[in-house]
């Protein structure tokens, strides 16, 4: 099966993106033959910067983002939000990168659920 996660909010804030992940990465634990896809775009594109700084006893993202993405599973970054915020290449953690609408397009139609958060 192919999932695609789609990830639009901050990454603390809310708790929209932490869910996601955790979604995310419970469906690869259930199944690890599921390709699960993550598209962080708008602010959620922070999701994906190295080096955070958090107060102790609060989850982190970029922690839970590269565990997610130390197997075969995708996490993408919409180029124009990363752009529009000051984002580069080198500011991300390893195992995400940057991607485009095409990709995310190409990754929605060949797959069998698209979730939003």
């Amino acid at each position: 099966m192919k999932i695609v996660f789609i990830l639009n909010d901050p990454p603390y804030g809310t708790e929209r993106c932490y869910n996601a992940l955790r979604l995310a990465s419970a469906l690869v634990k259930r199944d690890a033959a599921t390709e699960v896809t993550v598209f962080l775009m708008a602010d959620a594109v922070a999701c994906a910067k190295k080096g955070q700084k958090l107060p102790e006893g609060y989850y982190s993202l970029e922690r839970m983002l590269k565990r997610f993405t130390t197997g075969a599973h995708r996490a993408l970054l919409c180029g124009t939000c990363m752009d529009a915020r000051g984002l580069t290449e080198t500011d991300l953690i390893d195992g995400a990168r940057r991607s485009s609408m095409d990709e995310l397009a190409l990754a929605t139609g060949e797959a069998d659920k698209v979730l939003v958060f």
